[in-house]
């Protein structure tokens, strides 16, 4: 019999995603901006969710919904039409599911949530975590009693971690990297915490805490090292028109996983990232902006820059013989007009 536990375990905090595009600048007090575009999608935990099952792994997600019309959307998305294994999860009775309005501006954006602490936390929801061969983390300022749990039982932990409000950058959060086999920070992040100053030199300090180390840099690519395979690897980011970049960390992420799980060449698995998550911001919102095998399938299909075939001319291994149908995008005003009617996505 084959392995039956879930290829990626996940627990976090979901969101309904409002994102509104084209904006051309940010409002200010006062000001009404009309924008081009506008599209709607679970978020937060969910980015990772399915990014990961587009790429064909089984992704338990551990979460909670509000009984509103919010988390009844988001559940009949993740569930029903991303096959994501939902048995961890909560509905909360009066609880509001949180809601974002990303503000979607050149290649940022501004977030706008209203929401509370949900009723259960990750302890909660996890318990004796299941056997899983991944977890993807978001690593906090006060460590999850699952996450040890989860180490000690063989399950490899990815982490990354976010913006600290107060700036202080504390080194004690590095500490939990002990349980960890991946961290993927960014670089302004990666050398906030590790006191240094530049991405090179974070990742530096990183390879003497985990065994995989991978420093994200946004328009200049990624760096990374791989200590169980002795690899360093450095890539660029692709040329892309940036209409949403929400979400696009978490695209990476676990793309990353999708191809470590693979047992790709640290190279491969970086291009891979960065390309899926480049194709990501070229679609409104976060989860549903995942490409999937579908979509990196149609972009090496249709690809006609020499220099990048070349880079990538791995993909043509790696690409299952059947991608999968087209995925599904996030719901958005206007439609997409560059797609003539009838055509798949």
């Amino acid at each position: 019999m084959g392995d039956e536990r879930p290829d990626v375990m996940l627990t976090g905090l979901l969101f309904y995603d409002l994102v509104l595009t084209g904006l051309g600048k940010p409002p200010t007090a006062g000001e009404e901006i009309w924008t081009e575009g506008m599209g709607v999608s679970p978020g937060g935990i969910a980015n990772l969710a399915v990014a990961a099952s587009r790429f064909g792994l089984r992704t338990s997600l551990a979460t909670v919904f509000g009984d509103d019309y919010y988390g009844a959307y988001c559940r009949e998305v993740l569930a029903d039409q991303e096959g994501i294994d939902l048995s961890l999860s909560r509905t909360a009775d009066g609880w509001h599911t949180p809601v974002t309005v990303s503000l979607a501006h050149g290649n940022d954006r501004a977030l706008v949530t209203h929401g509370q602490e949900p009723p259960y936390s990750q302890d909660e929801l996890m318990g004796d975590p299941p056997e899983a061969r991944t977890a993807l983390v978001h690593i906090e300022a006060e460590p999850r009693a699952w996450l040890a749990k989860a180490a000690a039982a063989g399950t490899q932990i990815y982490a990354d971690v976010g913006w600290d409000p107060t700036q202080q950058w504390s080194r004690d959060l590095l500490d939990q990297l002990s349980l960890c086999h991946a961290f993927l920070p960014n670089e302004t992040e990666a050398m906030a915490y590790t006191r240094t100053e530049s991405a090179v030199a974070a990742l530096g300090t990183l390879t003497e805490l985990v065994p995989v180390a991978v420093v994200t840099r946004g328009g200049d690519g990624a760096v990374a090292v791989d200590q169980t395979t002795g690899e360093y690897a450095e890539v660029p980011a692709l040329p892309v028109d940036v209409l949403d970049a929400t979400g696009a960390g978490d695209v990476f992420g676990a793309s990353f996983v999708a191809a470590s799980l693979g047992g790709w060449p640290l190279e491969e698995r970086l291009r891979f990232a960065v390309l899926a998550a480049g194709l990501s911001v070229q679609r409104h919102g976060g989860a549903l902006a995942a490409p999937g095998w579908y979509g990196v399938h149609r972009w090496w299909q249709t690809l006609e820059d020499r220099e990048l075939r070349r880079a990538y001319g791995f993909l043509a291994d790696r690409v299952p013989a059947d991608p999968g149908p087209p995925v599904r995008p996030a719901p958005v005003t206007p439609p997409d007009a560059t797609r003539r009617p009838g055509t798949p996505r």
